[in-house]
């Protein structure tokens, strides 16, 4: 998959395809729909598949300083939309400015001028330009006007609630990792480079590899049984383990970050790329009286998480 950061000056392979348009922040199966049926359409008509999107996501610049709430940053969602086969990432950048554009000079100059697009796709739920005044039918009939097909990819649900990043949220928010990996396809990944702690997992038998979120969303504190991929060149080796995240309370720490556990394992990860799935919440984070009364509690969360690890892999 090629990546574009701009739209003006594509080569003409990345011209003239079928483009699925929007946020795209989690990849869920509401917006593999939309790429999806992107990508059904340049296989019938012979032309390239390519998705739109926008960096960082809108609401970084609508809400400055608000709280972490992406899905998928920008390595993790153009990883995801790569592995569906898409043949061209355009990534344009949301800043104010581009926010003002009207939706008639977007269309014109974005998806007709730059991209040339013979198709383009859409979510039911999509808008775009100045006030969020453009959506699905203005591209209808911009389409009729400018010699483009549209195609509006109703809501998918699983039968009782529509498939959303709203909805993943929710869940992580929740403690629910299980129902927002439904809601995905897969589970929820978080991915970074580990960092140096201040080396207590290892004083007490259990090594962990730590993980600042930065901006991806923070999931409900506590114990999680997750797997673990540690990149090794062009693969990803998977482990099972345990994971704290929070505050660490019974050291009074102020940071929140995520410690990490891999089960069997004495490799050294530091700085190294880490992508760790959600499995299942165990418990709410808490404040132990003493150090042995967190160890124990501790073998026993490992415990329980690979009982789940190893039922899930059944």
């Amino acid at each position: 998959m090629r990546i574009f950061r701009h739209f003006e000056n594509l080569p003409v392979e990345a011209r003239g395809a079928s483009v699925a348009v929007g946020n795209f922040d989690g990849v869920h199966l509401g917006h593999r729909a939309v790429i999806n049926e992107a990508g059904r359409i340049a296989h019938d008509a012979g032309v390239g598949w390519s998705v739109l999107t926008f960096e960082p996501h809108p609401r970084s610049v609508f809400v400055p300083g608000g709280d972490p709430f992406r899905l998928t940053p920008f390595r993790t969602k153009a990883r995801h939309i790569e592995e569906m086969g898409v043949d061209n990432l355009i990534v344009l950048h949301f800043d104010p400015k581009f926010a003002a554009l009207s939706p008639d000079d977007f269309v014109s100059r974005v998806l007709v001028g730059g991209l040339g697009a013979c198709h383009v796709i859409s979510g039911y739920d999509f808008v775009f330009g100045h006030k969020r005044a453009g959506n699905c039918e203005l591209l209808l009939r911009k389409g009729q006007e400018m010699g483009f097909d549209f195609t509006c990819v109703s809501a998918v649900d699983d039968g009782e609630d529509v498939y959303s990043s709203t909805r993943v949220r929710d869940c992580l928010r929740n403690a629910d990792p299980r129902t927002a990996a439904g809601v995905l396809g897969r589970p929820f990944e978080i991915e970074g480079r580990v960092e140096h702690g201040d080396g207590r997992g290892s004083s007490i038998g259990f090594a962990t590899a730590n993980l600042h979120l930065g901006e991806y969303l923070h999931p409900a504190t506590g114990v999680y049984a997750i797997r673990a991929g540690i990149d090794e060149g062009m693969e990803t080796r998977w482990n099972d383990g345990a994971a704290n995240f929070g505050k660490r309370p019974t050291f009074d720490g102020k940071d929140t970050i995520l410690e990490v556990h891999l089960f069997d394992f004495d490799g050294d990860l530091y700085g190294r790329h880490l992508r760790v799935q959600l499995i299942e919440h165990l418990r709410p984070e808490k404040k132990f009286d003493g150090l042995d009364d967190l160890k124990a509690q501790i073998a026993l969360d490992c415990e329980q998480a690979r009982r789940i690890l190893a039922a899930e892999g059944k």
